[in-house]
């Protein structure tokens, strides 16, 4: 699946919901549904600057695609990257470079999140960009 189609697939599920307190609690699902990320990637050095709770990210490429884990101390934040590594986890990098997020607006995310947690989904999406780019040079 292209990011796009799995951005619009998320859109989708989300729409069922009518209420937020409906959407935080399958955010939090999601969240319980992330994969482990390996205690050895838990650094300071994959630590996300800007977010109110420690989140993890860590990529590697896998072939020609960037493979993301994570993890957050918080069950929303966990839930929050939960659904970017699924939109942009196992994709190419330059695919993960042109992706945009409307996505996010799309569900809204953004304007239901406190201002510090908002600064750090911008946060993490800028990480998981960073990777990418990281990837896309290592030819």
């Amino acid at each position: 699946m292209t990011i796009k189609e799995i951005q619009d697939e998320i859109v989708d599920e989300f729409s069922v919901f009518d209420d937020w307190m409906q959407r935080y609690e399958y955010i939090i699902d999601l969240g319980k549904s992330l994969p482990l990320i390996d205690e050895n990637y838990k650094t300071e050095e994959n630590i996300i600057k800007g977010c109110q709770s420690k989140v993890w990210v860590h990529g590697e490429k896998n072939d020609d695609k960037v493979v993301f884990t994570a993890d957050s101390d918080a069950i929303l934040t966990k839930g929050i990257i939960a659904i970017l590594i699924r939109a942009f986890s196992n994709q190419k990098p330059e695919d993960i470079l042109e992706a945009n997020t409307d996505f996010i607006d799309q569900i809204g995310l953004k304007e239901h999140l406190s201002p510090t947690r908002a600064n750090g989904l911008v946060s993490m999406i800028k990480e998981i960009k960073m990777y990418a780019l990281a990837f896309s040079n290592k030819n």
